[in-house]
């Protein structure tokens, strides 16, 4: 399925001031998730994605990448209150089965564009009442093996997005507002690598509470925190295998590392 057109209405003047940095920058989001993605892996995607075009096997999705927060918070404060909207796929599916993920989906033949097939996926996923949000931008496709998915991120604002929960849990075993201190917060991020790869493969990851960000959405959150600004220093040389880094999910690792939240409850699950 490919759009007839990718005509939905964006207002990236919408944003807030602290979300300002990102939609101001979003054109660069592709090539600092690229910048992070190591030469071979690089090399996999690109004859992937060139076989994927020749056989005509390339499909259109899209993301939904939205941003919570207050309204008038200067640039910088209003990270402190700000969440990202992060589901966990069903550990049944087909492709990346168990993997963090942003909401979305593939296009349907009556989508009018990357901007309803994200709102229409995150709705079917969530609950999410799309009223309630504002696309600010969509960022440029990225090529996703094996499910041979182009994918559109659609970057959305809202001041309150209101209760979101697990709508079908064949599909979803997660829903969470993360707040996005625990995206920034050096002592949450290491690299990880497939088992089959090499540890030279590791990209970003995000080890939290109740879920391992990693693959594509740890890549795009990781190039989202370069190019607003928001990033802090992290130790890049912490590199952990898959499976060893899953079985730290759920588990103190110590110190306030992986858990520092500064919140009570277990964001991990699905919040009112």
């Amino acid at each position: 399925m490919s759009w007839a057109s990718e005509g939905s209405e964006l207002a990236p003047d919408v944003a807030p001031p602290w979300l300002k940095p990102l939609v101001d920058n979003a054109k660069d989001i592709k090539h600092a998730y690229r910048r992070r993605v190591s030469p071979e892996v690089l090399a996999m995607v690109t004859a992937a994605n060139t076989k994927a075009s020749i056989t005509g096997q390339r499909r259109d999705a899209a993301v939904l990448v939205l941003f919570s927060g207050p309204a008038e918070a200067a640039p910088g404060s209003g990270l402190a209150e700000a969440d990202l909207l992060v589901t966990v796929r069903a550990s049944t599916l087909r492709h990346h089965a168990g993997q963090a993920a942003f909401p979305g989906g593939a296009a349907d033949p009556g989508d009018d564009g990357p901007v309803h097939t994200a709102l229409r996926e995150a709705n079917e996923e969530t609950g999410l009442d799309v009223g309630r949000l504002q696309p600010l931008a969509t960022l440029e496709r990225m090529f996703i093996p094996p499910s041979g998915f182009h994918v559109v991120p659609v970057l959305a604002y809202s001041p309150d997005p209101g209760p979101v929960a697990v709508v079908d849990e064949s599909e979803t075993a997660v829903v969470a507002r993360v707040p996005v201190r625990a995206f920034v917060n050096p002592e949450n991020r290491i690299m990880v690598y497939r088992k089959e790869n090499t540890r030279r493969s590791a990209g970003p990851a995000f080890l939290l509470n109740e879920m391992l960000v990693w693959g594509f959405t740890g890549q795009v959150v990781s190039a989202m925190l370069d190019v607003a600004g928001w990033a802090q220093p992290w130790n890049t040389d912490d590199i952990r295998e898959l499976e060893d880094a899953m079985a730290l999910v759920g588990h103190d690792t110590g110190g306030q590392a992986r858990s520092d939240l500064g919140i009570d409850t277990d964001y991990g699950r699905a919040q009112p």
